[in-house]
């Protein structure tokens, strides 16, 4: 599975955002209206799911999704 639509998928299984509400080039607090407290869970569910450690400054509510998708393919997420 791509990184992209694992991603995705933990979207839509920890937030219940479906895949295609996911707007890959606008930014996550302003297109699906993640806060903080989602942010920290969506960020603990990539951890885990890519076996990363990966400072949070490089996944933040403030970049898109392309974005996050780059740093962790950048970390070594497959």
């Amino acid at each position: 599975m791509a990184v992209e639509d694992k991603v995705k998928e933990l979207f839509k299984d920890v937030l219940d955002i479906q895949p295609d509400e996911i707007k890959p080039d606008e930014k996550l607090d302003e297109s699906l209206g993640i806060d903080s407290t989602e942010m920290v869970e969506i960020t603990v569910a990539i951890k885990k799911a890519f076996n990363l450690e990966i400072e949070n400054k490089y996944l933040n509510k403030g970049q898109t999704f392309n974005e996050m998708v780059a740093a962790i393919k950048q970390k070594g997420g497959e």
